[in-house]
């Protein structure tokens, strides 16, 4: 229940001297006119989710803005300082992308480091988050921030804490951060006035060890060289891949790469589109004109901080289709493992990362080739997490997650936009080394591993209404949960808030290792899998539907998509979606 007047106490405090004026202005006139707007800025404070620090612009402690994120920037310090094996030599290494005010968040931040005794490495200029990731490693930091919104609309930006493994937080530090920020009581208790000194600029040689490992996860560079022509075009969305995005592809040997030179310009208005995100069809939409003015094979578009991939490829046919987020990562995934294979270079300890709500798809193509697959939670700091309990033991050769988010190498411990870029770009050099485009070869992969079709409902409710909305969902789902869905019947349903998978056919329960989470899936006895999580990073509710069917022959492709295509379908009309 909202409590207008609390909310209006904790407004108040922001009128404060402590506070600037456009901020002291912005409070006053939602105090004073507009009370929905106020409860929405300041009814909870913003927390880390799977993405970190990460909301609208604005005055408030439930927005963005230079005291939110000195409050994070404060408590991320104090935790350094708790557990640094030597406080007076922490390193806090920091990018940001191309949204409004990043730059000067990530000079808010460093100033607050400096303050806080640190030396805080900070980018030249914008870099994607897999460099930062990247940089962590090199320099030996401490941890990392990047201020980024990943793919979130332009009134968004963020603050996404990564550990000095270059993976974001998790358990215990992301709720140890959240404790040290939740004790600061007041602005004031933020540190300022740092020697300066200690800002020290990084960039190029940064940039320069990072492409060497790039172009280190090339498998099958003489198939660039026979098909280095191969027509590419890419857009970075107006964020961060506009420049290392087409390096790394020229590094790889490719010629003909065709950036979209109105998307290339840097702008957190990200004036040429409705949202900056790759998984939607528009986004993509200039760049498929591109690709049809240069008669290109493949389109390739990466999120504002570059570290979520889209591609399109074309049909037999001529037309591009544009490949979910399921769809890339079995591409890449079949192209790591079967070329190592080939190529004799598997030696038994390897292993893929995906998320539970990603296709089976990829377990199937790992398991197959005798290379494990081991599933985690939705969001890249358990795949950070896993790696390093792995590291020494397994070697991981890659990984990614429905939501355009693949990582293909170990140097870096976040989603990387660019690497993928360039091993998607070379699996379609392979395929056109075979005869074949990409639709082509994800149809033969069909073929041997079986058809998956997947789709994602997104359910938006904005706002403090909104979450207690969202709330009461995923409780209806546990209270009483359906027990058949389309005229299917529920056989199973696993639960990870409790930790707990019950067999509703035997009666078996059975414990669920990974930490816990607010999922839910239903299984039904068609064989198809419905997932059920309130967006860590949105005010979104997401539903993931999956069905499969043997494929026997290229042939029947279109009729075994439309019947699955159906099947969903029916499923989401009867949870009335």
């Amino acid at each position: 229940m909202i409590n207008i007047e609390e909310i209006r106490t904790k407004a108040a405090a922001w009128l404060g001297e402590e506070f600037d004026e456009a901020t002291r202005s912005e409070v006053k006139h939602m105090m004073e006119h507009d009370e929905k707007a106020l409860i929405d800025a300041f009814y909870q404070d913003l927390e880390f989710g799977t993405g970190g620090l990460r909301g609208i612009m604005g005055a408030g402690t439930n927005r963005m803005n230079r005291y939110t994120l000195g409050m994070a920037t404060q408590g991320l310090s104090n935790y350094l300082k708790k557990h640094a094996s030597n406080p007076s030599s922490i390193k806090v290494a920091i990018a940001h992308d191309s949204r409004n005010n990043s730059s000067y968040f990530a000079k808010v931040a460093a100033d607050i480091f400096v303050a806080n005794g640190f030396t805080a490495l900070l980018f030249d200029a914008l870099r994607p988050t897999p460099v930062l990731s990247y940089a962590i490693r090199m320099h030996g930091c401490d941890a990392g921030v990047i201020i980024t919104a990943s793919h979130n609309p332009k009134e968004y930006n963020g603050y996404k804490v990564s550990w000095n493994d270059g993976g974001q937080v998790v358990s215990p530090h992301d709720k140890g951060i959240i404790d040290e920020v939740r004790s600061i009581k007041s602005v004031s208790e933020i540190a300022t006035g740092g020697d300066p000194s200690r800002i020290v600029t990084i960039g190029e040689e940064t940039d320069k060890k990072y492409m060497e490992e790039v172009l280190k996860l090339s498998i099958n560079p003489e198939i660039i060289k026979r098909n280095s022509g191969m027509g590419i075009v890419y857009t970075p969305l107006h964020g961060t891949g506009y420049k290392m995005v087409p390096d790394a592809l020229k590094l790889y040997g490719f010629k003909n790469v065709y950036p979209v030179p109105e998307q290339s310009i840097t702008d957190g208005n990200f004036p040429t589109l409705r949202s900056p995100n790759p998984e939607e069809p528009d986004a993509l939409a200039m760049a498929l004109d591109l690709a049809r003015a240069k008669n290109a094979d493949l389109v390739m578009a990466t999120d504002p901080d570059a570290d979520r991939l889209g591609i399109a490829v074309r049909k037999p046919s001529g037309e591009f289709v544009l490949l979910n987020g399921n769809q890339t990562g079995a591409l890449l995934t079949w192209y790591i493992i079967s070329q190592k294979k080939q190529n004799g270079t598997l030696k038994g300890n390897e292993y893929i990362i995906n998320t539970i709500v990603t296709s089976d798809l990829l377990d199937r193509i790992a398991e197959a080739n005798g290379v494990k697959s081991y599933n985690v939670l939705t969001g890249f700091k358990y795949f950070a997490e896993l790696m390093r309990d792995l590291e020494g033991k397994e070697k991981y050769i890659g990984g990614g997650e429905e939501s355009f988010g693949y990582l293909p190498g170990d140097y870096v411990r976040d989603k990387d936009g660019v690497a993928s870029c360039a091993l998607i770009a070379e699996t379609a050099a392979w395929a056109a080394d075979h005869g074949k485009s990409l639709w082509q070869l994800l149809l033969d992969i069909y073929t041997e591993y079986g058809l998956f079709r997947e789709k994602l409902v997104s359910v938006v409710r904005k706002g403090a209404e909104g979450a207690a909305e969202i709330k009461s969902l995923m409780e209806g789902y546990r209270s009483n949960p359906p027990g058949e869905i389309a005229g299917s019947r529920v056989v199973k349903i696993s639960d990870y808030l409790v930790q707990e998978s019950a067999d509703l056919v035997t009666g078996k329960k059975t414990p669920l290792l990974l930490e816990k989470s607010n999922v839910l899936q239903f299984f039904l006895a068609d064989g198809t899998k419905i997932s059920v999580r309130p967006s860590g990073t949105e005010p979104k509710i997401k539903f993931y539907f999956s069905a499969s069917t043997a494929m026997d022959d290229v042939s029947s492709f279109e009729r075994l998509w439309k019947e699955l295509d159906s099947r969903i379908d029916a499923v989401i009309k009867d949870m009335r979606l």
